[in-house]
């Protein structure tokens, strides 16, 4: 897969925008990156679309933007010329798809039937466009079309929203999904950036799912942890079991408090927070400034990430991840 699509794969999310304004290109684009999604698809449904790719890319240079709606070759010069990083496409146009790969642009054309998917293929490509997403079958439909194409990756737009998102990002054949609802057309005309940048923020919050899973606290010895342990479980009726390194006070609600039976990470204990997805998750809080222990990181059988501590405690708590 192409770097840019792997990046945009940890962000999960791309705005597709249309703009009528190029006054208004780079205040949009610093909202969404605010928000936490540095990514726009700037459709070519209006004229301003190529102007605001170029004052974006000029003074916002960490945001990935791309070119929507690209029906031909000259619009897909345009949009390369103008600092475009990929282009999207509703259909699959061989002559387009060609033409951006010639250029090495990554190219993401769209597909609803396993003919379009194959014709993908034929032309070299590992990433679609699932359009349109929910008038096609929604993740039913993609999940039967991408049985056949085990190597194919997909990028549903078309219906996505905040409460759908997470049906198709969880499927592990989507990198990324295309929508318009943290950047409604009638917010950028009224140039409500500040709304724009609580949506995107919203949108993050929604498909990362930050969740507290537990709290470690710190013990000097085994008795110590036993005490602190029964301590709690007297307290809030948790049950206890042992971790092995510590003690486990906890219930079927979530409520669970592991005591370590000797000093851990932290100065008092740890406190880990669940998320949907990792990795998505860490390119988020880098995003924010922090940074992560790589060798904290562990992972499951498949290479995937499973948890890893950031670098730096808060309140003397080391903090980790939890996939």
């Amino acid at each position: 897969m192409h770097e840019i699509l792997s990046k945009i794969s940890l962000i999960g999310i791309v705005p597709v925008v249309k703009i009528n304004d190029t006054e208004k290109a780079v205040p949009l684009a610093k909202a969404l990156s605010d928000g936490g999604i540095p990514a726009a698809e700037i459709t070519f449904r209006t004229e301003q679309a190529e102007e605001a790719i170029v004052r974006i890319t000029k003074e916002m240079p960490d945001v990935l933007v791309g070119a929507g709606t690209v029906l031909t070759t000259e619009q897909a010069d345009r949009a390369i010329k103008a600092g475009a990083g990929f282009v999207v496409s509703p259909g699959l146009n061989p002559q387009v798809v060609a033409h951006c790969m010639q250029k090495g642009i990554p190219v993401i054309p769209g597909c609803s039937n396993p003919s379009d998917i194959e014709q993908a293929m034929a032309l070299g490509l590992d990433v679609v466009k699932f359009f349109p997403a929910e008038a096609a079958g929604g993740v039913k439909m993609l999940k039967a079309l991408s049985g056949p194409y085990g190597n194919m990756k997909f990028m549903p737009t078309g219906g996505i929203t905040a409460d759908n998102v997470n049906d198709y990002l969880s499927f592990s054949k989507v990198i990324a999904c295309g929508g318009s609802w943290m950047v409604p057309e009638n917010l950028i005309k009224q140039g409500n950036f500040e709304k724009i940048t609580i949506l995107a923020r919203e949108a993050m919050e929604s498909i990362l799912g930050f969740k507290l899973s537990h709290v470690g606290i710190n013990c000097e010895k085994d008795e110590q942890a036993g005490k602190v342990a029964a301590s709690f479980s007297s307290l809030l009726n948790l049950d206890l079991y042992n971790g092995g390194v510590s003690i486990f006070a906890g219930n079927a609600a979530g409520n669970i408090i592991e005591v370590m039976k000797t000093p851990y990470k932290g100065r008092h204990g740890h406190i880990a927070i669940k998320t949907n997805y990792i990795e998505r998750a860490v390119n988020y809080i880098t995003g924010k400034g922090y940074k992560f222990d790589q060798s904290t990181a562990k992972y499951d059988l498949n290479n995937k990430l499973q948890t890893i501590y950031l670098e730096s405690e808060v309140g003397g708590f080391a903090i980790h991840l939890v996939q």
